[in-house]
């Protein structure tokens, strides 16, 4: 009876984090019918609705946000203590999830596993690319990568690498049928390609920063994308101005396909961030990749 009802909290717990019977049952490796039928049945057995459910969304009642509020902690305190069973191995083991963006997975992430993965074969790692500012906790996701500023305070940051800055950039097409910006103002007489946010449903507004000015604009065009590549790959073929960070261009500012603007309003800002909840108790695994990825790097 113990074993069943710790299962079917597990269950609930899940699908009232993750909102969605679809994304709990592909966390937890079940099927969606069988989450739904374990769920339906702890609600019977308590006599109490946990889950109120829609079309579209999942949310817990105040029987379930109650319940997820006394079990939930506990069942974190379980996970966290067989997590450091762990440490006991000879070589740390487990799966780490975390949250990046596409250009972070790839030009940092990317290149700090390709190094430590070979000396750890315990270690599994899962990226979950996402442009949007994933709760993590809800999500249950160990760690997420974002700009210094963007960090919670109640989570902890460790600084993955050096201050960056973003670029304004275009094809020589483009530039030569089309005036160069002088002032972020200007960009309202130019086709640009917009970013998507998934999260927020909005467009992302591009920033810039001048002599302690800060400028935020909303820019319009025939293109929108949620992904960097397209985006990069419709200013390479002459679509429109481009906002991307300056790593993913540099090579084709320098080989000339790529021509920048507005250089001197776009400032140096605090680059990459791993954060992860500071009640936790970090898991070997993560442990391993936080001294991996740490900036600057030990020498």
């Amino acid at each position: 009876m113990l074993r069943e009802s710790l299962n079917d909290l597990a269950a609930f717990i899940a699908v009232a984090r993750a909102g969605s019977f679809t994304r709990a049952a592909a966390q937890l490796g079940v099927s969606q019918p069988a989450l739904s039928q374990t769920v339906r049945a702890l609600e019977a057995r308590l006599g109490v609705r946990l889950l109120a459910r829609t079309t579209r969304s999942v949310a817990p009642t105040e029987a379930g946000a109650r319940l997820l509020g006394a079990v939930g902690p506990r069942f974190d305190e379980i996970e966290a203590g067989l997590a450091s069973l762990a440490g006991l191995r000879d070589r740390p083991a487990g799966t780490v999830r975390i949250t990046a963006t596409e250009h972070a997975a790839h030009a940092v992430l990317w290149p700090a596993l390709r190094r430590l993965l070979p000396d750890y074969p315990d270690i599994a790692v899962e990226i979950v690319v996402d442009s949007g500012l994933t709760d993590i906790i809800a999500q249950r996701i160990d760690a997420g990568v974002r700009f210094g500023g963007m960090v919670a305070k109640d989570m902890t940051a460790v600084r993955i690498g050096p201050d960056m800055r973003m670029a304004v950039v275009g094809s020589p097409a483009y530039l030569h049928a089309h005036p160069k910006p002088e002032a972020p103002q200007d960009l309202t007489g130019h086709r640009c390609i917009n970013l998507r946010l998934p999260t927020r449903g909005g467009l992302y507004a591009w920033e810039f920063d001048r002599d302690g000015q800060e400028l935020r604009v909303w820019v319009e065009g025939r293109l929108t994308f949620n992904t960097t590549a397209l985006i990069l790959a419709a200013a390479l073929d002459g679509f429109g101005l481009a906002y991307l960070p300056e790593t993913l261009v540099r090579t084709h500012l320098d080989q000339g396909t790529l021509i920048r603007v507005l250089d001197a309003w776009c400032e140096p800002f605090s680059g990459y961030h791993l954060y992860f909840a500071s009640h936790r108790q970090v898991p070997p695994a993560l442990g391993v990749l936080v001294d991996a990825l740490r900036w600057p790097p030990a020498r």
